[in-house]
């Protein structure tokens, strides 16, 4: 994207005052602690009489993109600290690996550092009392607020972003687009419509792949953009039992949206075996018009398919007022230390060269970013994917917000069963909304939320 330094800590500014103004419509993230010097990761050798030292780190193998990029860091810091060796385990994505997480954590057999989520899925994890707590450590100034609130509790701060931010929308294949005289859509009106023309030239306007249950949630959780628009307060409210998604039509509308694509035949005929690589190969060789994902998984179309990559678009999730047009915009996984290690103060060194724009420039070297990143003075790469472009505009405008799992605790566990029913014309969209609602309300009971 060639942007400069200063206009690289003007993007992430821009996220910082997505959140700003959120807040000010009734959310209430944790601010983060003032922070004093920035932290360089330091290239000097190591003294004679460091001692060795052996760190290992958990990480999730469902998309190779994150154990690429934990590799990197690894081989880049341990060749700056001779005396460091950090072993890489891989673990399963999904519930599976949440399990694992948490059971490791609940018996203190948990690596000394391991990648998880951000936002209302770490909040489980009971991370005062199983994580270390690294909101004093200078390096913290280097991490963009908008990413500090998605790992505190209180004042305690556990984690550093693991990788770039994602877009949270619709993928399209830009050939398509051209060869049928389509424009972005800005409202879901011209989402219908140009769903309406994909269908009548014999191509699936949009793909599903339910296959990979997870996948089917896109179209409910990249909506929130649109939510927060139409009920600015309706974080604050979910959260306290005063708002559900099953009374908020705004909210609704992802479970409408999942049950118009069956009933109007959007999905393609093996939607429900499909799984997310299916989706990706029928995206890029334009079997499939449109595809609702994360933007992490343009890394996987790049190395599978390095011809089609520039062919593919993003566009955010598309609402009711084209003036208002944005997207969702999901905070970057991370990296903790479990309070159990017994090298926290060299785990927390490596964390600080995370968290630098060393270390991102070791990131982009390794693997393609598929989003902004959210360290102060990083920069994407000129020949950044013309879909990280998509994203950036959205950001140059302020028209993202984070993700709803990014203000609130609740994210029921059983939502990406209830998207699969829904889309695939077992239970209506009021039928799933209020099934989703007493899976929140159960998830919220567990957390002991006031109001529940």
């Amino acid at each position: 994207m060639g942007q400069t330094t200063a206009r690289r800590a003007g993007v992430l500014a821009v996220l910082s005052a997505v959140i700003v103004t959120a807040c000010s419509s009734g959310a209430s993230p944790t601010p983060a602690p003032a922070a004093t010097a920035t932290a360089a990761p330091s290239t000097a050798a190591p003294t004679a009489t460091a001692a060795p030292v052996t760190l290992t780190y958990l990480v999730p193998n469902d998309v190779p993109a994150n154990v690429t990029r934990a590799q990197a860091m690894v081989d880049a810091y341990t060749a700056l600290h001779p005396n460091v060796s950090i072993q890489i385990e891989t673990r399963p994505g999904g519930g599976d690996g949440d399990n694992l997480v948490k059971t490791r954590l609940a018996t203190g057999e948990m690596n000394d550092i391991f990648w998880y989520n951000s936002g209302s899925l770490l909040q489980p994890l009971n991370p005062a009392q199983t994580l270390v707590d690294i909101s004093g450590e200078s390096f913290i100034s280097n991490i963009n607020p908008s990413f500090l609130k998605t790992v505190s509790q209180g004042t305690a701060i556990f984690g550093v972003p693991s990788e770039p931010a994602m877009g949270g929308g619709i993928l399209y294949n830009k050939k398509v687009f051209a060869q049928l005289g389509l424009q972005v859509p800005k409202t879901w009106a011209e989402f219908e419509a140009n769903n309406d023309k994909i269908k009548a030239a014999g191509i699936a306007p949009v793909g599903a792949t339910f296959g990979d249950t997870w996948t089917s949630q896109l179209f409910v959780l990249a909506d929130y953009y649109n939510v927060q628009l139409a009920a600015p307060d309706f974080a604050q409210k979910y959260t306290s039992n005063q708002a559900h998604y099953a009374d908020t039509p705004a909210a609704e509308a992802g479970f409408k949206h999942l049950a118009e694509g069956f009933t109007k035949g959007w999905w393609q005929k093996d939607y429900g075996a499909a799984k997310l690589d299916d989706g990706l190969n029928l995206l890029a060789e334009g079997k499939i018009a449109q595809y609702p994902m994360l933007t992490f998984a343009l890394g996987t179309i790049a190395q599978n398919h390095p011809d089609a990559i520039n062919d593919i678009g993003f566009f955010g999730q598309p609402g009711t007022d084209a003036a208002k047009a944005g997207m969702t915009i999901w905070m970057p996984n991370a990296t903790y230390i479990a309070k159990t290690s017994k090298h926290v103060d060299e785990a927390k060194k490596f964390l600080a060269f995370i968290a630098s724009v060393a270390g991102t420039e070791v990131e982009t070297k390794a693997i393609a970013p598929s989003g902004p990143y959210v360290i102060n003075g990083s920069k994407l790469p000129d020949d950044a994917l013309p879909a990280v472009k998509d994203i950036q505009a959205y950001l140059d405008n302020n028209a993202a917000t984070p993700a709803l799992e990014f203000w609130s605790p609740l994210k029921g566990p059983s939502l990406e069963q209830i998207t699969v029913a829904v889309g695939s014309g077992m239970n209506t969209a009021d039928e799933g909304a209020k099934l989703y609602d007493q899976d929140v309300t159960k998830q919220a009971k567990q957390l002991a939320l006031p109001g529940w």
